[in-house]
């Protein structure tokens, strides 16, 4: 047999036999806080709506052209981790850290914050849990309360965390 020939059926045998894609991206998405400044702040709504933030992107990343694999973590590990209110959204290495226990290469750290009955943001850091970084922060503009609002907000969110990191 040619060596042309040789090395051509061992580039086929391997490209066949290895998957089409590299590994998924594992991502760890930790619970939003609720930072509502509003003239009516905290209500059981709000919070309700805050706490759907999670699954709801959750949901997204799992359906994201099958690029992601979703870490959880738990809410107790993730209490533990958080020394207060916004302390893991401000300390990247620490949310890392707590991705990386459960070998997230990613860390998604968000809170929702409401100046306004009208209006709230989506604020998001993209932790690189390798690298203990902040890789970027996101933000996205919510008007409204709505179901159809948040799912809106959060995909718009998976289409940037896709951008950000890649696949």
């Amino acid at each position: 047999m040619k060596p042309f020939a040789v090395a051509a059926i061992f580039w086929a045998v391997s490209v066949l036999s290895s998957p089409c894609s590299a590994a998924n991206q594992r991502i760890a998405v930790l619970a939003f806080e609720l930072d509502d400044i509003s003239s009516l702040p905290n209500t059981p709504q709000e919070q309700q709506r805050t706490a759907g933030f999670r699954p709801l992107l959750e949901a997204a990343l799992r359906q994201a052209d099958n690029a992601y694999d979703v870490v959880t973590i738990s809410p107790e590990r993730q209490a533990t981790a958080n020394g207060g209110f916004g302390y893991l959204f401000h300390f990247s290495d620490l949310a890392a850290q707590l991705g990386h226990q459960d070998n997230a290469d990613w860390v998604i750290v968000g809170q929702h914050s409401k100046p306004s009955f009208l209006y709230s943001y989506l604020k998001v850091h993209i932790v690189n849990a390798k690298t203990q970084t902040l890789a970027a922060s996101v933000d996205i503009e919510l008007k409204g309360s709505h179901q159809s609002v948040s799912e809106h907000a959060v995909k718009a969110l998976v289409k940037k965390i896709s951008a950000i990191i890649g696949k």
